[in-house]
């Protein structure tokens, strides 16, 4: 008993935050309008990258195989004590995940940030960033999954190019590693983003991982997205995401289809993702079922809902919740070929 009254003590804390003016407010959406695009400094080996659990608690083996992957990748790992931290399922209360968020901006010697692990939590302390230290510190902030609030809410109130790529349980397969590099990294060519070459025949005969056209088209646009089901939380928020002439690109996992139906549909009737450029699905891992006659199967209901929308899109390519995955630059303006199945950068993600 005495563990929940603290629970919704610091809660209540976290929620009395939003009445005091400060920076960390939210702007209004006409102001976030008119916010300039500001990069972040490439990275580079000997750099520090702070790392952080802004959702839910990493296991210590699991930070310590990060931080050793981050090392061979040349990088130096850094973090503070609330990372070790449990509360409930967080990996520490919303002002401490916040806080360390905030000082990892702050702390001049940290050039990167990587989010440790996703999970749940990430749209509880969207409220307590404080947006103006984030502008005057850009950095580059690295994850994937439900930090995908963080992504899209920073770039919003910032300007700054954040990426979803991976996390740093997630960090370790040779195919993500070289997509990290190639963006945040300093290098003469605009990257062009494809596919993984398919290894894993097993694997990739499941019909979640079918690459398909959904409707045909060669598009341009700003990248913006990530999780299916954390773009949709954001709906009626200060952070809900504007899709107009946008490449949108959408994951998730274990979601059963009625689920991607209903945030699909929910998206469809909102204000601007009919005015979306293009869409790139990636994997939506662990979100196909059996056949059934009276069911509908991950691709039926995505066909259904995407299709008569006419917009160019794709289903299949290599981001979400699995082994090899993509960096992807969100703010930054790309080329979406639907027949190629590629992303074309056509501006640097960082200085």
């Amino acid at each position: 008993m005495r563990k929940r009254r603290q629970f919704f003590k610091t809660a209540l804390g976290a929620g009395m935050a939003t009445l005091i003016p400060s920076t960390i407010m939210a702007n209004t959406q006409e102001n976030k309008s008119n916010i300039n695009t500001i990069k972040p400094k490439a990275l580079k080996r000997g750099d520090t990258i702070g790392l952080i659990a802004p959702g839910y608690a990493i296991k210590p083996e699991v930070l310590l195989e990060a931080k050793e992957t981050l090392e061979k990748m040349g990088f130096s790992p850094f973090h503070t004590n609330r990372i070790h931290g449990n509360h409930g399922y967080f990996s520490n209360t919303d002002s401490e995940r916040v806080a360390d968020l905030n000082e990892m901006f702050a702390n001049k010697k940290v050039d990167g940030i990587l989010c440790a692990r996703g999970g749940y939590g990430c749209t509880r302390i969207m409220h307590l960033i404080d947006y103006q230290l984030i502008r005057d510190n850009p950095k580059a902030l690295i994850g994937f999954s439900d930090i995908t609030a963080l992504l899209n809410g920073i770039h919003q109130e910032t300007g700054l190019v954040t990426f979803h790529g991976p996390v740093g349980s997630t960090i370790n397969d040779p195919y993500s590693i070289e997509q990290l590099q190639n963006i945040v990294m300093k290098s003469k060519e605009l990257p062009t983003i494809k596919n993984v070459e398919i290894t894993d025949q097993e694997e990739y005969s499941k019909p979640e991982y079918n690459r398909h056209c959904i409707n045909p088209g060669v598009v341009t646009g700003k990248l913006v997205g990530g999780s299916l089901t954390l773009v949709n939380a954001l709906i009626g928020t200060p952070h809900e995401i504007d899709f107009t002439d946008a490449i949108v690109f959408l994951e998730d996992i274990e979601e059963s289809p009625y689920r991607i139906d209903r945030m699909l549909t929910q998206l469809i009737h909102g204000n601007t993702f009919k005015k979306a450029a293009g869409f790139v699905f990636g994997v939506f891992k662990g979100c196909d079922t059996i056949p059934d006659p009276q069911s509908f199967t991950l691709r039926d209901v995505i066909t259904d809902r995407i299709k008569p929308l006419g917009i160019p899109a794709v289903y299949g390519m290599s981001f979400g919740h699995i082994e090899n995955n993509f960096t992807l630059p969100i703010g930054i303006n790309a080329k979406f070929d639907t027949n190629r199945m590629t992303l074309q950068l056509l501006e640097k993600a960082v200085q």
